[in-house]
């Protein structure tokens, strides 16, 4: 199976959800999410873990960092007349900065809710539902 050779190597879940992030910048996000669902047992990683959220930020947001990487990428491509070089001298460092930092932000936020218990009281209230 392709999580089990993708957690072999890189054993930690965040660099797997940003690698996978990443990948969105030249892979359509939408399939390439469909295809994480199938590769991870939700009995391992439940629908409220941090690994989904991850997941979820990073193939949202890893598209923007290659001006190809998403649809409105190509439409600004074509509107501004804007060369691929062009966009990855001048945008990609400072979408790549925002993407790093954004998944800094939200292991933060998973740290802050776990010591005050909120992900307790989430996971347990989207059990119920």
């Amino acid at each position: 199976q392709l999580s089990s050779g993708i957690s072999s190597v890189i054993t930690d879940e965040t660099l797997v959800a940003s690698v996978i992030g990443a990948a969105s910048a030249v892979i359509d996000n939408v399939p390439l999410v469909a295809a994480a669902m199938g590769m991870y047992d939700m009995s391992q990683y439940p629908v409220d873990s941090q690994f989904w959220d991850l997941i979820a930020y990073c193939a949202g947001t890893g598209g923007s960092m290659l001006v190809i990487g998403s649809a409105a990428g190509i439409a600004y491509m074509g509107i501004e007349n804007v060369s691929f070089g062009w966009y990855l001298k001048n945008i990609s460092p400072g979408a790549v900065a925002g993407y790093v930092a954004g998944i800094g932000a939200l292991l933060a936020q998973n740290k802050v809710a776990v010591a005050l218990g909120l992900a307790a009281a989430s996971a347990a209230s989207t059990s119920v539902m």
